[in-house]
């Protein structure tokens, strides 16, 4: 059983180490608004409980993530300003990233987008060779958002961000490991069991290190190339997500990709 569960997601509990997997299959756990929301939720459920000192992150189902959904923002929220929802997925990269724990990221299949973005925002990055990226926000009508960019030039550098995410092409996981985005890559089979087996390893060192040493690496890669004005990207996704031409290369997109 679950030591934490919410409507898109669950949490469970083995002693130092956690498993946040995400919970939506049927959409290749797309990360609508209220995903995004209880991303933050178990982020700070997490914090809250200072026996945890690792954290594994994956998706249920065939997918770890295929990015934000798209139906669901394109759909009106009367509870949220279009910029406060557009803003949604920068809170969930930086409750993960500031995550007291270091978060293991567990990649399988499809992993899209802000599925990306939550990835990077984990500390360390494991991922099977069936896995496949793409950052198809571009082709979409739409900026890759939530402090995706300044994530992406520290791992990757300038020149391979503007490729990957310009050209929205995919790009596998012997690709990811050679750019530096992975940590490493193994047999699907052993994907989590590896994920698991790392973070076991950490969990045995003293809590003090474990997290000073993460603030540290973490400070370190804001001087790099910081987050800290990621909180205007709502607003340039906000503006996307109502633009006539924009929305229109969205369709398109959308309808290339629908099965026939």
């Amino acid at each position: 059983m679950p030591d934490f569960e919410l409507s898109t997601l669950f949490v469970t509990v083995d002693g130092p180490v956690a498993r946040l997997t995400l919970n939506r299959p049927e959409r290749l756990n797309a990360l609508s608004r209220v995903a995004l929301l209880e991303l933050v939720e178990a982020a700070a459920w997490l914090d809250g409980r200072r026996s945890i000192k690792t954290a594994v992150v994956h998706g249920a189902g065939r997918g770890f993530c295929g990015g934000f959904d798209l139906d669901d923002f394109t759909q009106a929220d009367p509870e949220l300003t279009p910029a406060d929802g557009a803003d949604l997925g920068r809170r969930m990269a930086e409750a993960i990233t500031d995550t007291r724990a270091v978060t293991v990221a567990a990649v399988h299949g499809w992993c899209v987008g802000g599925g990306l973005v939550l990835a990077a925002s984990c500390d360390l990055r494991l991922a099977a060779t069936d896995a496949r990226f793409s950052i198809p926000e571009v082709d979409l009508g739409i900026p890759l958002a939530w402090g995706g960019i300044p994530r992406l030039v520290r791992e990757l550098g300038p020149a391979i961000t503007k490729e990957l995410v310009l050209t929205c092409r995919p790009f596998d996981a012997a690709e990811a490991h050679s750019l530096r985005f992975l940590n490493r890559v193994v047999p699907p089979a052993e994907l989590l069991g590896a994920a698991d087996e790392l973070a076991r390893s950490l969990a045995v060192k003293s809590s003090l290190t474990l997290v000073q040493t993460k603030q540290h690496v973490n400070a370190v890669a804001e001087e790099m190339g910081s987050t800290a004005g990621s909180g205007g990207d709502a607003l340039v996704l906000a503006a996307a997500l109502a633009d006539p031409e924009s929305r229109a290369a969205g369709r398109i997109y959308v309808a290339r990709r629908r099965p026939r």
